[in-house]
């Protein structure tokens, strides 16, 4: 019996307080904003939880077209190691709502009504996020900085200052001769294109501040792309729902300045390089010097290296700064292995003898002196055999009269000692010239001369210090010329 008195009175009190639960739009002019608000809000006008719904001629709904305009007011430079990027920016979104339109109920009014934060908490708006964002928040308080505005049409216009953070995937390749392309992306949550369609304003819809500066970095360009996104059960960006969805996306072209990696990398680079070709000229039985300086120029442009890469991802490729630093370590490298090389020369006791005062002589005879003997040896006598008197003036051989400062003829007193198998050469070999009156058997006879293994030393050094810098001015040639080329 309660429980039906009970129902009865709900009954009663719904039936005495329907009309009074749809507030009248009546004289709209004498009411206050907030007053004019909450009667187009009202719930049995208005449901935030449903969109604007407008029909073509034929009946059919058609979607929410909504405007995004955004302003950066600054921009930080792009933290490579993290691979992104942030922005502190203002963004606007607007879109037509029928039911808000007030122009017919307060007709004196010619001003939009302005909110903040609790005027957008009454109003539907459209649920868009930033697809590649690491974070995002609004800037200061949520009532300070959230300004909302309903105009007479219907147009409402929402407009927050927000910073986010970004992924950016940067191509290092050629850093740090780079330039990147970011992209921010914008894409309908809940409803999909037959429900909400995201357009740029038509009136330059992304706008920098003038002040922006990167100190790294320099704008180059910025183009903007409106898109469809088809997400799947694989794709759960959407909630796990299926279907075409709305996306705006811009992208900004930055370009790295290469100054202070120019001034802080690669000139130190060249002067430690440059650093290390001293020891060139430095006696080869000076172990200690040349030792310490070559580890030292090594030891400081290692530490130089790692300095610069420490700001760098762990990414699997070549860079252009890896193949500089793989390039110079390679000639700092060399000068030691060139000391190591003429320091064991020096140490040695016995004399070469060299054919002739040529580069490749003079390597043959160092690196392999009784093999390069023994097989000359054995080449000229088997020659010797069947040569003829044409064969004969053909070989080659040295001028009489051509004398060095690092030689000395092997047939002198003083000059060094020639070995056993090479003077044996001599008298075989000048005999049968003598035999068959050549006349260059006195040329012959003074062809073959001895270099101490000091002066083996001198030389490889004298070679060293013309060699080195231009191998290092080719290789820069072709490392400047990559980097700007291509």
């Amino acid at each position: 019996m309660r429980k039906i008195v009970l129902l009865v009175f709900v009954l009663y009190t719904s039936a005495q307080a329907s009309p009074f639960d749809c507030p009248s739009l009546g004289d709209g002019d004498s009411l206050s904003q907030t007053q004019l608000l909450e009667r187009l809000t009202h719930s049995c006008r208005y449901d935030r939880l449903e969109r604007p719904i407008t029909y073509t001629e034929k009946g059919s709904r058609l979607p929410v077209d909504v405007y995004v305009r955004w302003y950066i007011y600054f921009m930080q430079n792009l933290e490579a190691h993290d691979l992104q990027f942030k922005i502190h920016a203002l963004l606007q979104f607007r879109f037509l709502d029928p039911r808000l339109i007030f122009r017919k109920v307060s007709p004196k009014r010619s001003q939009p009504i302005l909110g903040e934060a609790n005027l957008r908490d009454i109003l539907w708006m459209p649920h868009i996020f930033l697809a590649n964002e690491r974070d995002s928040s609004i800037m200061g308080t949520n009532e300070k900085d959230v300004l909302t505005s309903v105009s007479l049409d219907g147009t409402v216009i929402i407009s927050s200052r927000i910073t986010a953070t970004l992924y950016c995937w940067m191509s290092l390749q050629k850093f740090p001769f780079d330039e990147q392309h970011c992209s921010t992306y914008l894409e309908s949550w809940m409803y999909n294109t037959s429900e909400l369609i995201l357009h740029w304003e038509q009136k330059r819809p992304i706008t920098f501040n003038p002040d922006v500066h990167l100190t790294e970095y320099v704008l180059k360009q910025i183009w903007s792309n409106e898109s469809t996104i088809n997400a799947d059960l694989n794709d759960l960006r959407h909630g796990a729902f299926a279907g075409n969805y709305s996306s705006l996306s811009f992208t900004v072209q930055l370009t790295r300045e290469v100054g202070f990696y120019i001034m802080d990398y690669f000139l130190p680079s060249m002067l430690i390089v440059g650093a290390s070709w001293v020891s060139f000229w430095l006696q080869a039985d000076q172990a200690a010097p040349r030792l310490m300086l070559g580890t030292s120029t090594m030891l400081t442009f290692i530490t130089l290296a790692s300095a610069q890469g420490k700001t760098l991802p762990k990414v699997s490729y070549i860079k252009v700064s890896e193949v500089w630093f793989l390039g110079c370590t390679l000639f700092i490298f060399g000068s030691l292995l060139e000391f190591a090389f003429v320091n064991t020369i020096w140490r040695r006791t016995s004399n070469v003898d060299v054919k002739k005062l040529k580069s490749k002589y003079i390597l043959r005879s160092t690196l392999s002196p009784r093999l390069y003997e023994t097989s000359t040896f054995r080449q000229h006598s088997a020659d010797s055999v069947s040569m003829t008197a044409s064969s004969v003036s053909e070989r080659p051989h040295t001028a009489a009269n051509y004398r060095n400062y690092l030689t000395k003829p092997n047939m002198q007193t003083g000059g060094g000692v020639a070995t056993e198998e090479t003077r044996k050469f001599y008298e075989f070999d000048i005999g049968l010239m003598e035999e068959r009156g050549d006349e260059n058997v006195h040329e012959n006879r003074n062809s073959w001369t001895t270099l101490t293994p000091q002066e083996i030393s001198q030389w490889i050094d004298a070679k060293a210090r013309v060699m080195f810098p231009i191998a290092f001015i080719i290789f820069n040639v072709l490392f400047w010329t990559f980097v700007y080329t291509f």
